[in-house]
């Protein structure tokens, strides 16, 4: 599995900002009123980064401890919770700001009652963002020796043909 890619993050930011900035005008081209996020989504965005950092944390113990075997499997299913969280973060991120980009462009001045919430939902997926990273990060099994310079195959892992 790979990293979270910079690159990937900052094009998920940007597919955000467009389908917030396209939902908003979709919305009032209709003649509904704008999309404001609910003010309990930063706080979900808070703890689910605290809980995927919390799941993570056993498995960077286990590796720097070193006496404890890491259940790479586990490993992974974290490494891609906290993966997906960032892409998550990024996404609703990228569309809290492109929400944030149509209210601010509108001729009338929007309410602070929707630009707060919109602004806080964004710092939650930034928070999101960041503690999915440092997750993958924690997630990390430094590699063996071995892992540069495949050894021989063993015995029992060829397929059998009987």
């Amino acid at each position: 599995m790979r990293r979270t890619s910079p690159v990937v993050l900052a094009a998920t930011v940007a597919i955000g900002v467009g389908a917030g900035f396209v939902l908003d005008q979709a919305l009032t081209g209709s003649g509904r009123p704008t999309f404001t996020p609910s003010i309990m989504l930063p706080v979900l965005y808070v703890m689910l980064g605290a809980a995927v950092v919390a799941a993570a944390l056993p498995i960077r113990r286990a590796v720097r401890g070193g006496a404890v075997r890491v259940d790479p499997f586990r490993a992974l299913r974290i490494a891609m919770l906290a993966q997906a969280s960032s892409l998550v973060g990024a996404f609703t991120g990228g569309m809290g700001v492109g929400l944030l980009l149509f209210l601010l462009t509108r001729p009338v001045p929007p309410s602070l009652g929707s630009t707060g919430a919109v602004i806080a939902a964004v710092v939650g997926a930034v928070v999101l963002v960041v503690a999915g990273i440092v997750a993958e990060q924690l997630c990390t099994i430094r590699k063996d020796d071995d892992d540069d310079q495949p050894g021989p195959p063993e015995p029992d892992a060829t397929p059998s043909h009987h």
